[in-house]
C-alpha cells in the first residue's frame, strides 16, 4: 500500500458532533482537484475528488447557506445565545 502524504495547502474542520469526527479539505494542485475527506477515529474512511469549478460550486452553495441563515431569526438565536 502506498501512503501519500498530505499536501501544505489545507485545513481540517472538526465535526460539531461529539466524537472524533472531522473533514479535510486538500488542493492538490498537481491532480488538478480538490481532495474533500472524512475522517473518524484518525482513519480516512471516505474521499471525494472535485474539479476547481466544482470546488467554486460549492463554496456558492456555503455563501448561499450563509447569507439565508443569517435572515433566519431562528438561527440568529442559536448563534447568538
Amino acid at each position: 500500500m502506498t501512503v501519500t502524504p498530505l499536501p501544505p495547502r489545507g485545513e481540517w474542520f472538526v465535526d460539531a458532533r461529539p466524537g472524533d469526527r472531522a473533514l479535510r479539505v486538500s488542493w492538490h494542485l498537481e491532480m488538478g482537484c480538490v481532495v474533500l475527506s472524512t475522517w473518524r477515529d484518525g482513519g480516512c474512511v471516505s474521499t471525494t475528488r472535485l474539479t476547481p469549478d466544482e470546488a467554486a460550486r460549492l463554496i456558492g452553495v456555503l455563501a448561499d447557506g450563509l447569507a439565508s441563515a443569517a435572515e433566519d431569526p431562528m438561527i440568529k438565536s442559536l448563534t447568538t445565545g
